[in-house]
């Protein structure tokens, strides 16, 4: 699948899949931005991605964020649209610091991961009654 990107700073890499067998493409930070303790902060990803249509650019931590910065993504997964692409639509990875600590996040780090998953929109057909068996609510598998 061809994916039209660009890049704030050129000086830094597009996003690269690590491994052969990755299926997410690692983000990398623009710009060094410390996270104070137990707030939100946005992370420059250096990219405007104009995400295939049929497709959601999803965001995820990478599995080592936690472990080296105590940091999660508070809305994980982020979704890109495939309408968020326009000239000043850089992708932000919102992040939350867990820790007591500030948290430094440098230039060219990689805390974040983008995967593309095919989407479909839902047609509404309403109805008066669901014809389904119920499973008995919620978090009633475990």
């Amino acid at each position: 699948m061809k994916v039209k990107i660009k890049r704030i700073d050129k000086e830094l890499p597009l996003p690269v899949y690590e491994t052969e067998g990755s299926v997410g493409f690692d983000f990398i930070c623009r710009k060094d931005v410390t996270v104070a303790p137990y707030q939100i902060a946005l992370i420059p990803a250096n990219v405007i991605v104009e995400t295939p249509e049929g497709y959601a650019l999803f965001i995820t931590p990478r599995s080592s964020t936690f472990r080296k910065y105590g940091l999660i993504i508070p809305n994980s997964p982020g979704i890109i649209d495939q309408d968020y692409c326009g000239p000043e639509d850089e992708v932000q990875i919102q992040v939350y610091n867990l820790s007591s600590k500030p948290v430094r996040i440098k230039r060219g780090d990689r805390i974040a991961q983008g995967l593309f998953i095919r989407v479909g929109k839902a047609r509404w057909s309403e109805v008066d009654t669901i014809e389904r068996e119920t499973r008995g609510g919620f978090g009633s598998t475990d």
